[in-house]
């Protein structure tokens, strides 16, 4: 599959979700999850003109582009003028509210002084592999390919007037389509349709709709084509009008952050907090509450693989920022499902997941991505003092807080102690009966996952995890009054988390700090600056920003991360992507500083940086171009959004 990691708008429901490019081209769909399964290698749009080829709307050299949502929607325009013909089109992708369809409305106007003869053509390619091949079958109006799982449809408002199931990739190029199969083994598939005449200023609507099924919902054989025709019976234009009003009322219930008429609050601003409410939902797996990272980006990477995972760090900071929008149930379907489902038995959480909550594919595991799932979820009950919240999700932090405690117990002993210590240890494991207790024995990977150690974020993020339990253990105590050995445990259990968090912040003054700079390092064993660093001030609260060591940290950051253009980078030396981009969340991670600091006019500074870096759809991303100041690589990063969100609502609360 070619590799196509640009996403720049997103389309969807609670089910369904399609990723398009800038100019229109359907690059990603993904049904019955947000994440899986994935179903397009390659599906184009083209016309033929009169005489001419095949002409495809994404990439035609005479064709300007124009792109926006339906305000306050996910209903995606791309206006496409051929200046060749002098023909407008205007394309409108949409998810179907209650019937997971997509629908790709057009509006062809012939600008021309001649009329225009139009034919519509659909190029497919879906993926498959020799394990599960794909059968094509002609219907009237369309196209279905079936494969041992799902089948996929393509049909219409009009019968189709050209096909081909069969050697498809030889014979579209000249955009005439003739099989005198109806049915087939390919999947590849072309379809046409006749528009007919377009006379001088005349105008003509057009539309396709995709549909997919799961086969094990289908009761008999032709039962996916009769559905079909049921959903030929869909008004489009009812369609249009009530996607676009609950996306509406969507946004209307969400929007709480005071905005209105803020001067912190331009046009940019506005449509980034908008675009981050339509975004949210398009990214949770509305039966698990798992969060992707965002949609899919290149497949072929290395390591990094694609984004469409939950990371529960990632999700963490997503939670913060969908209870400032008043998103608290999403919240808690993710801490009271997802986090529950994917606990690992010792107590913690893997590297990643999917977000239906199978294991995704991981290179190791990160102490953080355990840690900020007890502090988030004391911070999502800050919000919604739902003590039953707590007390049904305090076995879950138990369990969580134990592993972190044996993560501290192995790596904390000096080096020549550790094989005496792991020997011990593993005894008691042994004796126990928790043989499979032992992934903590391992390096954990820094919070950008590159180099294994003892980080100071990791560090930090465990401080604010055992802050964060024992203001739980306060908030659940009247639950366990009556029962003494509970209470004995919870007493002790505080204990151990004081002394830990002292132990914690010396092992960071002794082995963490530069005494000839003043400066605090980012792990053990490697003196680069590292914007992670912040992370024991916001959010983990370790120091506080005006202590020496985090003033004299922040100047080495602006001297060696901070870039010419006013961006972040993540640390000396990064070599991620070019490593010489600035990032969204590190930018607002040292804005988030400024602000607790009392510096507003820094703060907003970084704040603006980032506003000023959006798509022109109002996506931010992973990392920003320096000379564009555009997005560069991931669009629509959950992380990035979130993060945008906790600021502005800081922010907002300054200026009142």
């Amino acid at each position: 599959m070619k590799n196509k990691y640009y996403n720049d708008a997103i389309i969807g429901n609670k089910n369904i979700k399609a990723t398009i490019s800038k100019k229109g081209e359907l690059l990603r769909l993904y049904y019955p999850n947000i994440d899986f399964k994935q179903f397009i290698d390659t599906f184009h749009i083209g016309i033929k003109v009169n005489d001419s080829s095949i002409i495809y709307l994404h990439e035609d050299i005479n064709n300007r582009y124009y792109q926006y949502y339906t305000e306050d929607t996910n209903i995606l325009n791309t206006e496409i003028e051929n200046t060749y013909f002098n023909l407008n089109i205007r394309q409108t992708d949409f998810a179907t509210i209650k019937n997971n369809l997509i629908i790709r409305k057009y509006v062809f106007a012939n600008n021309n002084k001649i009329d225009l003869k139009v034919n519509f053509v659909v190029y497919s390619k879906l993926l498959t592999n020799s394990n599960n091949m794909i059968s094509g079958k002609v219907i009237e109006d369309g196209l279905i390919q079936y494969n041992h799982d799902f089948s996929f449809a393509i049909f219409s408002n009009l019968e189709i007037n050209g096909h081909r199931i069969n050697n498809v990739d030889s014979y579209i190029r000249d955009g005439v389509l003739s099989d005198k199969d109806y049915i087939g083994m390919s999947n590849t598939s072309g379809i046409t349709y006749d528009l007919e005449t377009l006379k001088p200023g005349e105008q003509k609507e057009f539309f396709i709709a995709i549909y997919v099924k799961n086969n094990r919902e289908i009761k008999k054989q032709d039962g996916f084509e009769e559905e079909i025709e049921s959903l030929k019976k869909l008004d489009v234009a009812k369609e249009y009008s009530q996607t676009k009003k609950y996306w509406k009322s969507y946004v209307e219930k969400h929007n709480v952050l005071p905005v209105k008429d803020n001067k912190n609050v331009n046009e940019n601003a506005m449509q980034i907090y908008k675009r981050t409410i339509l975004l949210f939902p398009l990214l949770q797996n509305e039966e698990t509450g798992g969060i992707s990272a965002t949609a899919e980006v290149d497949e072929e990477r290395e390591k990094s693989g694609r984004y469409s995972y939950c990371w529960p760090r990632d999700a963490v900071f997503i939670t913060k920022a969908l209870d400032l929008l008043g998103m608290t149930k999403e919240t808690n379907k993710f801490y009271d499902n997802f986090c529950k489902k994917t606990q690992s038995r010792n107590g913690m959480w893997e590297q990643r997941f999917y977000a239906d909550g199978t294991l995704a594919p991981c290179w190791g595991y990160q102490i953080d991505e355990t840690a900020s799932v007890i502090y988030g979820l004391y911070e999502h009950y800050k919000v919604t003092k739902e003590k039953k919240f707590l007390e049904n999700n305090l076995k879950m932090c138990e369990n969580a807080m134990h592993f972190l405690f044996k993560y501290l117990e192995y790596n904390f002993n000096e080096e020549e102690k550790q094989d005496l210590v792991k020997k011990e240890i593993q005894d008691k494991i042994k004796e126990e009966g928790r043989e499979k207790d032992h992934i903590y024995k391992h390096k954990s990977y820094d919070l950008w996952e590159m180099n294994e150690g003892i980080h100071l974020y990791s560090l930090a993020s465990i401080y604010s995890a055992f802050t964060a339990m024992k203001h739980i253990y306060e908030e659940t105590r009247e639950k366990f009054q009556t029962n003494r050995l509970k209470i004995e445990q919870i007493e002790k259990n505080i204990v151990k988390m004081n002394k830990e968090q002292e132990n914690i912040k010396k092992f960071i003054q002794e082995n963490m700090y530069d005494e000839n700079q003043k400066v605090l390092h980012r792990n053990c064993k490697d003196s680069k600056m590292d914007i992670s660093i912040m992370g024991a001030v916001y959010p983990f609260e370790v120091f506080s920003p005006t202590e020496k060591v985090i003033t004299n940290t922040v100047e080495k950051i602006n001297m060696t991360l901070r870039t010419y253009t006013g961006g972040y980078l993540r640390f000396e030396q990064d070599s991620y992507m070019g490593g010489t981009s600035p990032w969204p969340v590190t930018t607002l991670w040292m804005a988030m500083y400024y602000l607790k600091c009392g510096d507003k006019k820094r703060a907003k500074e970084c704040f603006n940086f980032v506003t000023n870096s959006s798509s022109n759809l109002g996506f931010l991303a992973e990392q920003v171009d320096n000379q564009t100041m555009k997005p560069s690589w991931v669009i629509g990063l959950g992380w990035s959004h979130a993060m945008y969100i906790i600021l502005l609502a800081e922010l907002l609360k300054e200026s009142n």
